[in-house]
């Protein structure tokens, strides 16, 4: 469980956005302060002001191995 998670880089079409709200990150890399999930083979990224907010569905989604 204490892994490091190592993203790859992938190419960018632009700034990474939030996939809740749409918020673009200030660079083509999702800010240390962002979740990232892999949803239907996809990288999705939440800025952490979504995640803060939607923190209770984010965890109720996680299998108990992981809490």
């Amino acid at each position: 469980m204490d892994e490091e998670t190592h993203h790859p880089r992938e190419p960018a079409d632009g700034p990474v956005r939030c996939a809740r709200c749409g918020t673009a990150a200030e660079s083509d890399a999702p800010p240390a302060t962002w979740l990232c999930s892999v949803e239907d083979g996809r990288r999705r990224y939440v800025c952490d002001a979504c995640a803060r907010t939607h923190i209770r569905s984010i965890e109720g989604r996680l299998d108990s191995a992981w809490w």
